[in-house]
């Protein structure tokens, strides 16, 4: 009768030792392919390569190039970080990891980036493509462009979040260009990939990274992935001194090993690297084929009265900005040359900065007049705004062809100038701008304060700058976290 009872069991023993041979063993034979590629982050010179440019599955670090195009459509005006953004039901039913969003649920753009460039959220990823181009298809598309503009020859991107897909390829090579141009295209958001835990609107979320961030000296992000296909994959970014090395990995079998891999050749890359090497980042790429980008023409007056057309490649038609925050409605006025009936003047400063720039073409005599009449006592014209012009100040009546007109901000090549948004109120869009201007004086000084009103509400600029001074404002405000966009001649 024992020997009856015993049979069963030898049985089931029979049985899990058949599974374990023809199912378990099996997969863990089939480790994912190995890859690995190492740079120096300040030059881009190859320190380290192993089939780097093989076309591998790349997992989430798909997400590098979803988080790319984000911070440069909020670069280029397509969409802010404040843009509340609706959960589709496609983007809600993506298995993990996710942030949970459910469909139909409203969140912030800077929430989505947040989980998807922290714990790696598949919902929150797609719900940025299609934030911004629409549909996931679109988006995809969008990415295989802007692959193709950074020189990532060997990949095709399908989806947004990394899981496995057909045709949905890379390579160690390219993940790493990747990490590189977001280090340096865009310092002012790296910060978040280092971040070992952060708030993501609905909830907290942590790093998937943070093992090796805690334990590598020197390390400060930047991605990792996982799928069955792909592996443990990850692009890693360290510090030490004046150099910083860049390394990914595809195809780990752990995290464990993965991370030890991964520290190998970073220290492999610090022991390769020149303690000192020249800073050469990496060329900015032009996005002329990706499909929201739009010519703009808009015209410049000429000395002789003609229309002289400049052609912007890459502005957009629409910005949504976003809403003032409560805590930018302090009650201070400041003086505007759209308003000469407001109770505050307009600052002598900022006519005497207008004037030296327009008298730069105007007779010695104009400048004195001009300066007297302009700085000692309040302007009574009614003008459109300073960037606009000032009105024509004319000495004794003479023949025409004495007559001295004073035009601000036409000459000198400053035609340009920097929108930081559009408010509900003139004395909030003021407010910024004061604000604005004494935390940002290196390059907005001298700058004119206008502000305009649109159906919508008033819009904060600063005008009466060069193209290379705006563009540098704009990012020196986008790294304090100000949403800014140029504006061009018209």
């Amino acid at each position: 009768m024992r020997a009856r009872r015993v049979q069963p069991a030898r049985y089931g023993l029979f049985i899990l030792a058949a599974i374990w041979i023809l199912v378990v063993l099996p997969l863990s034979a089939m480790a994912a392919p190995y890859a690995a590629y190492v740079i120096d982050a300040r030059t881009g010179e190859v320190l380290h390569s192993r089939n780097a440019d093989t076309r591998l599955h790349p997992a989430s670090l798909t997400k590098m190039m979803t988080l790319y195009i984000a911070f440069d459509a909020i670069k280029r005006g397509e969409i802010s970080l404040d843009s509340q953004v609706k959960i589709s039901q496609h983007a809600a039913s993506e298995p993990p990891s996710k942030l949970g969003l459910k469909a139909g649920q409203t969140i912030a753009l800077r929430y989505l980036i947040r989980a998807a460039a922290v714990k790696s959220a598949n919902d929150a990823a797609t719900a940025i493509g299609e934030a911004i181009s629409g549909s996931e298809a679109k988006f995809a598309r969008r990415m295989n462009q802007t692959a193709k503009a950074l020189g990532m020859t060997n990949s095709t991107f399908k989806n947004a979040h990394g899981l496995t897909e057909t045709g949905h390829m890379s390579t160690a090579k390219d993940m790493t260009t990747m990490g590189r141009h977001l280090l340096y295209d865009f310092p002012e958001y790296y910060n978040l990939f280092s971040r070992i835990t952060a708030d993501a609107g609905v909830r907290k979320v942590s790093h998937t990274n943070r093992r090796f961030l805690a334990s590598y000296k020197g390390a400060d992000g930047i991605k990792t992935g996982y799928t069955r296909a792909a592996g443990f994959n990850l692009t890693a970014s360290a510090e030490r001194g004046n150099e910083r090395v860049i390394v990914t990995v595809f195809g780990g079998t752990s995290t464990t090993a993965r991370n030890a891999k991964v520290a190998e050749l970073m220290d492999l890359g610090f022991r390769r690297a020149p303690s000192k090497a020249p800073l050469v980042k990496p060329t900015k790429p032009v996005f002329a084929d990706v499909e929201d980008n739009l010519v703009a023409a808009n015209t410049a007056p000429t000395p002789g009265g003609a229309g002289k057309t400049i052609r912007l490649v890459g502005a957009v038609t629409t910005s949504k900005r976003p809403q003032l925050r409560p805590a930018a409605t302090q009650q201070v006025v400041v003086a505007t040359a759209e308003a000469p009936q407001a109770t505050s003047a307009l600052l002598p400063s900022d006519i005497t900065a207008a004037i030296k720039e327009a008298v730069k073409t105007a007779p010695e005599a104009a400048l004195k007049t001009a300066s007297l009449a302009s700085v000692s006592q309040r302007p009574t014209v009614r003008p459109k705004g300073l960037i606009d012009s000032i009105n024509p100040i004319k000495t004794k009546k003479q023949p025409a062809q004495q007559e001295v007109v004073t035009r601000v901000s036409t000459s000198g090549g400053r035609h340009w100038g920097v929108n930081i948004g559009r408010f509900p109120s003139r004395n909030a869009a003021e407010t910024v701008l004061v604000k604005t201007a004494l935390s940002e004086i290196s390059t907005l000084d001298g700058t004119l304060r206008k502000v305009v009103q649109r159906p919508q509400g008033f819009d904060a600029n600063f005008l009466g700058m060069t193209r290379e001074t705006a563009d540098l404002a704009c990012r020196r405000l986008a790294a304090r976290q100000v949403s800014c966009f140029m504006i061009g001649p018209g």
